[in-house]
């Protein structure tokens, strides 16, 4: 059988918050909260969710790895007004203006992108 992903896992020192975070941008549920994780997703028959784990440490430089978001089309900017709206920041890494996405950061600083609909990609 091939392998498939599970959970996407993110080191945290609030578990809770972050969790209610993540559930909230994706319009998820927490699905297990417990003191050594918290694990959100869609529902319980879910093929993929987040866990969330202590952190060690804190956070030094950028991510070297990100979620990117998408929307439908007209809805980007409401979403991104949402997810400020939420607790994320709007963050400059290297860009130029002309990208098609925003780079954002969750509660404890790690960033994700939230990037122009597919269909306006494609076209």
């Amino acid at each position: 059988m091939p392998l498939s992903v599970h959970h996407i896992v993110v080191d945290a020192h609030d578990l809770p918050s972050r969790a209610r975070f993540w559930a909230a941008a994706l319009r998820w549920r927490v699905l297990s909260e417990r003191e050594r994780d918290v694990v959100i997703g869609p529902d319980e028959a879910a093929p993929v969710g987040m866990c969330f784990m202590p952190a060690v440490g804190t956070k030094q430089t950028k991510n070297r790895l990100h979620l990117d978001l998408t929307t439908t089309a007209g809805d980007r900017d409401a979403e991104i007004d949402r997810l400020i709206a939420l607790g994320a920041e709007e963050v400059d890494i290297g860009r130029t203006g002309k990208e098609s996405w925003t780079v954002l950061a969750d509660i404890e600083g790690n960033e994700f992108c939230v990037v122009r609909p597919k269909e306006t990609l494609i076209g």
